[in-house]
């Protein structure tokens, strides 16, 4: 069994380049996405989180200056890292050099993270130090235009082995919320 794993680069996290940035800034705005939470948002973020069995679940936007979590899902008690220490709890926007998710956009494929410190690329990301994320699985939200507007994710604390069975569920769940996106395209719902 093989999965999309990045390879280690050997060098430090740099956030790739991402020339699709003013497009997709753009097109988030003519659709009304990546500006404020939406309940409906975080309702699907919350039956992700579930599905996974996660404690951290995002539906990212990501414009040319930050990342936007429309959805999302953390849970209702600060988590605690192995060492006992509380980390801050993640918010709805994030700089465009934290997390895996922009690499997820430009890679235009789905990413699984079992354990960041295995990938040196992605142990030095902000989110390991600050929030104590260890492992990420995530895929794109590549609309019918061929853009990729952003990402459907779930992180954890602790290493996970998402195996076959989570990249399938990150995949389809990403196909599902392309989906009802556009029909909220099509009906004029913004």
């Amino acid at each position: 069994m093989t999965y999309d794993l990045p390879r280690p680069a050997g060098r430090l996290l740099l956030t790739p380049e991402d020339k699709e940035a003013p497009a997709r800034t753009r097109r988030l705005r003519g659709l009304g996405l990546g500006e404020h939470p939406e309940p409906a948002l975080d309702a699907f973020a919350d039956h992700l989180a579930e599905r996974t069995s996660a404690p951290y679940a995002m539906i990212n936007f990501i414009d040319e200056h930050r990342q936007f979590f429309a959805g999302l899902r953390v849970p209702l008690v600060a988590p605690r890292t192995a060492s006992d220490e509380v980390k801050p709890e993640i918010g709805r926007s994030m700089e465009r050099d934290h997390g895996f998710c922009p690499h997820v956009v430009v890679r235009r494929k789905a990413l699984v993270l079992e354990d960041v410190r295995d990938y040196p690329r992605f142990a030095g990301n902000p989110v390991v130090d600050e929030f104590g994320i260890r492992s990420y699985l995530g895929a794109p939200l590549i609309d019918s235009s061929g853009m990729v507007l952003g990402t459907v994710c779930v992180a954890d604390i602790e290493p996970r082995a998402w195996g076959k069975a989570g990249l399938d569920t990150i995949k389809s769940t990403a196909a599902d919320l392309v989906g009802r996106l556009a029909r909220r395209e099509a009906d004029g719902i913004f």
